[in-house]
């Protein structure tokens, strides 16, 4: 699956949300005027992308409107997803143009930071780049243990202390480490906090400050993780946190269980902090950079042209494969029926036809010796022989059947005597 196909499918709920909603707006209005804008306005802010934001889209769209002379209704969703797509910006990388460069990530409990330092690392390792993660969560009991388990499985370096230990000594001793070994990223996890505990927002505040001293020079990433399913209230975590600390990213997780995935628009259109990255899955490679206009395309194409497309793509090669498949296999079949060889055992899917014939050959030896008794009898020798030989087809594998016969035979001879 390609990277937009995975985008387009990660935000299967949203678009199937927003766009159902959009479009039955479209087919209620048959021209544009004050009233189709006011109820365009509604509809997007029940699609989660917030009131500011969902004023500033309809603003936009009356320009264009104005500017180009719509008048249907139908033509309206190009221009949305041109000013989406215009909102959302150019897309903006990690920078991790130095050695070390390091990635702190920060967020609510329960919002994904473990699995996203977890996804990181493996993606980062798989391009070759040595990581060392800082366990700098020492107050969630297992939390090192869980991180443990994730740099494990994407082959990367951890740095830990015990649980309970000062977070901002973890991150010194991380970067320490990695000047030492020569590691190019340095991704720092912290315990999850909420604004209302000034404690942990100050300690947060402390470890920023270890980061810029100890890193100086470095290219320094502050990475919030919010949970999509949250709606509006992951844009109000995003305000109070840039509060304590400099953000320069958001990562967006769980996009693919929640149908509120419109809050990267209001992310980036009242904040102004860019999404660097999305999660779109459970599996490790499921952190994916965003792409503006790969969102803006996925959230307003139709369902029918996406599976037509893919459909499209898939059959033509399907159908080669399945031709080649068929001549494989009739060639297969060639080969079998010339260069088998002919063996005198027969195979085991027609031992029943051969018990069938034994059975057949058996009645017809029994029945050829009932007909010729009477004259067998005439000659002694034959005459014990035949005995013999039904003595041993009683006794034999076929017993049941000779008895059978004769009892039969014997049966209709009394019957036709008595008539």
């Amino acid at each position: 699956m390609g990277f937009f196909e995975k985008i387009a499918e990660g935000i299967r709920k949203t678009r199937d949300s927003m766009m159902g909603k959009v479009n039955s707006l479209l087919n209620s209005f048959t021209k544009i005027d004050e009233d189709f804008f006011e109820e365009l306005e509604e509809t997007l802010i029940m699609c989660d992308i917030g009131v500011q934001t969902s004023v500033d889209i309809c603003s936009e769209l009356r320009k264009k409107v104005k500017e180009k002379g719509i008048t249907d209704p139908a033509l309206i969703k190009g221009e949305l997803k041109d000013i989406i797509a215009a909102m959302l910006g150019e897309d903006k990388k990690l920078d991790t143009s130095t050695s070390p460069s390091v990635v702190l990530v920060i967020g609510v409990n329960g919002a994904g930071k473990t699995t996203t330092i977890g996804k990181l690392a493996a993606k980062y390792t798989n391009e070759g780049k040595k990581v060392i993660v800082a366990a700098a969560d020492t107050f969630r009991a297992a939390a090192i243990d869980q991180l443990q388990v994730w740099v494990d499985r994407a082959g990367a370096q951890i740095v830990k202390h015990a649980e309970g230990s000062d977070p901002a000594a973890v991150v010194f001793d991380a970067i320490t480490a990695a000047k030492a070994r020569g590691a190019d990223i340095v991704i720092c996890d912290t315990a999850g906090r909420l604004h209302n505990k000034k404690n942990l927002m100050d300690e947060l505040k402390k470890i920023t400050r270890i980061c810029s001293q100890q890193a100086e020079g470095c290219a320094l990433e502050t990475l919030l993780v919010l949970d999509a399913t949250t709606g509006q209230n992951a844009v109000n975590q995003a305000k109070l946190f840039s509060e304590a600390a400099d953000i320069t990213g958001i990562v967006l997780t769980k996009l693919d269980g929640t149908a509120k995935g419109g809050i990267i628009i209001t992310i980036h259109r009242e904040l102004g902090i860019p999404v660097k990255l999305v999660g779109v899955g459970e599996k490790i490679d499921d952190l994916m950079d965003f792409s503006a206009k790969d969102y803006a395309e996925a959230l307003f194409v139709s369902e029918t042209d996406f599976k037509g497309n893919y459909e499209r793509l898939t059959d033509e090669t399907g159908e080669e494969t399945a031709a080649e498949e068929t001549e494989v296999i009739d060639s297969s079949a060639e080969e079998v029926t010339e260069e088998a060889p002919v063996t005198e055992e027969p195979a085991l899917d027609t031992a029943e036809e051969n018990i069938a014939e034994s059975e057949a050959e058996a009645y017809e030896d029994i029945e050829a010796d009932n007909i010729n008794e009477n004259e067998e009898a005439a000659d002694t020798e034959e005459n014990t022989d035949a005995a013999a030989q039904k003595k041993s087809l009683k006794d034999g594998k076929f017993g049941f059947l000779f008895k059978e016969i004769t009892f039969g035979k014997k049966k209709k001879d009394e019957n036709e005597t008595n008539e």
